[in-house]
């Protein structure tokens, strides 16, 4: 099973573990930060998520073109590159977003953006490994099952 087999709804089940684990960690930690409430930083991440889904879905998409096309395999390079392809849109697209609900300047809402890039690139990197890993053990074990019940 690879990238090419992937349904819609795995898609959209990829997107939104991504957001929910990543917003479990990241919106007290910039509450903390930004010295917001956890609510106003939650609704500020919910819709930076959808948007962060939206992307990821499109993206991920995209990607996994480009990866049959040239032969690519995930190794840490085209991870690597997979990750800073997908935060460099998001900033594009989220830094007028935050300038305008936390009410500061392009600059702030920019140096709160790559803040939270210090944060995704990595976690883009280890959340989308771990899912390739598990995606892999779970398509080898339900093969296994299938095999087991056509005996």
């Amino acid at each position: 099973m690879d990238a090419k087999d992937k349904t819609l709804g795995e898609r959209v089940l990829h997107a939104m573990l991504y957001e929910l684990c990543a917003m479990a960690l990241l919106v007290p930690l910039a509450s903390l930060a930004m010295d917001e409430g956890v609510l106003h930083m939650g609704v500020l991440a919910l819709m930076m998520s959808t948007v962060a889904m939206l992307w990821n879905m499109v993206f991920n998409a995209l990607f996994e073109r480009l990866e049959r096309r040239f032969g690519w395999r995930r190794g840490a390079a085209v991870r690597s590159l997979h990750a800073l392809g997908f935060e460099g849109g998001l900033v594009v697209m989220l830094v007028p977003l935050a300038a305008w609900w936390l009410g500061v300047g392009w600059w702030q809402a920019l140096l709160l953006d790559l803040g939270f890039f210090v944060f995704f690139l990595p976690y883009t990197y280890v959340f989308n490994w771990l899912y390739d890993h598990l995606r892999a053990r779970f398509a080898a074990r339900r093969g296994l099952a299938a095999a087991a019940v056509e005996r």
